[in-house]
């Protein structure tokens, strides 16, 4: 469990860390002023200033903030005492400077899950989706596939790994699938209905896919783009699925049940060596950067989507709503948000630790 603990510290604080440096470098570069630069939530457990911020480590791994002067309205003391704003302050500068420092955040995530599967996929290579068996009677067999064709194309989307393909199958529903395939250099395409399995409850198209390539070069950064594009992918199909009320609140989880599958993870790669268990938890880091990335950028207020909304529609109208109003916004979403953990986190416990 300490290892853990330690493991799961390590993969959230990187991934956190990467957001708000996004933040941070953006609104230096703009001229922002940041108040505070701190990781985790809760009371504080290491703090010191340098320069004009307050740099603070807290005591729960979970989350961070980079605090700017003057948003929502919030501003230091007067530092000369002649009753001016203080310099730097992020509602007093341009509106496209705003945008850009709010959105740096989830785009250095997708960054760091880009740099972390350049050591993913150089370790262990990636899979490239070519069927290499098929299952008797299944609709793959039926309509024609045989091993050794690629698949290319999904419903005329484009297909790179073997993942995607599995991902697409699983969350078919059942429903008729365009196929598009290569075979000794030409093109071929068919349209097959995906079984459901009683025992997996889930679909199969009935082939087995994948082969390992070894990545190096123009390929190693070529196939790093192409799994970060799969974990967007995965990501943003999940949250539709979650609208549509495919999936339900219960299939959330948070930080314990990310502790609780980090755990499960080590666990099984452990017989494999330490390499295995270190690439694993890097490939996990990739999932979480890429989760948060999103997730940041939902429209809803308290995320970075919902504070770009705003940005957004001053842009339109020329002219910004009232920081008290925004501020009010923000509140009202941020209790809701603190609500939604409270409740992802009574369903992680009860997940995985009450019998």
């Amino acid at each position: 469990m300490v290892v853990t603990i330690i493991v799961f510290v390590l993969v959230f604080g990187v991934v956190v860390i990467a957001h708000e440096l996004g933040h941070f470098l953006i609104a230096k570069l703009n001229g922002i002023k940041v108040v505070q630069f701190s990781i985790g939530m809760g009371p504080d457990i290491v703090k010191f200033t340098k320069g004009e911020t307050k740099y603070v480590l807290k005591l729960l791994p979970i989350g961070g903030a980079c605090m700017f002067e003057g948003e929502d309205g919030i501003y230091t003391k007067d530092q000369d005492g002649d009753g001016q704003k203080p310099e730097g302050a992020f509602n007093d500068a341009n509106v496209w400077s705003r945008i850009a420092t709010v959105f740096a955040g989830p785009f250095f995530n997708i960054i760091l899950a880009f740099l972390l599967s350049l050591i993913v996929v150089g370790f262990s290579g990636e899979s490239i989706p070519i069927i290499n068996a098929l299952t008797e009677g299944y609709p793959a067999e039926e309509a024609g596939l045989r091993e050794g064709d690629v698949i290319t194309k999904i419903d005329g989307e484009r297909i790179y790994l073997q993942g995607e393909v599995t991902i697409a199958s699983a969350l078919s529903g059942g429903e008729p699938m365009e196929i598009e395939y290569e075979r000794d250099g030409q093109k071929y395409s068919t349209v097959i209905t995906p079984k459901f399995s009683e025992q997996d409850n889930r679909y199969y198209l009935g082939f087995a896919i994948g082969e390992t390539v070894q990545c190096k070069g123009f390929d190693l950064i070529r196939y790093s783009a192409y799994e970060v594009r799969y974990w967007l992918k995965v990501t943003v199909k999940s949250l539709l699925m979650l609208v549509q009320g495919k999936l339900s609140a219960n299939d959330l989880s948070g930080p314990v049940g990310i502790a609780a599958m980090i755990d499960e993870t080590i666990e099984v790669t452990k017989p494999y060596g330490l390499p295995t268990v270190v690439i694993n938890m890097i490939n996990f880091a990739v999932l979480l950067s890429v989760n948060l990335g999103v997730m940041n950028l939902l429209p809803l207020p308290a995320l970075d989507g919902g504070r770009l909304l705003f940005m957004f529609i001053e842009v339109v109208r020329g002219r910004p709503v009232s920081p008290d109003k925004e501020g009010m916004v923000h509140f009202i979403g941020f209790v809701a948000l603190m609500i939604l953990m409270v409740f992802v986190l009574y369903n992680d416990i009860a997940r995985f630790f009450v019998k």
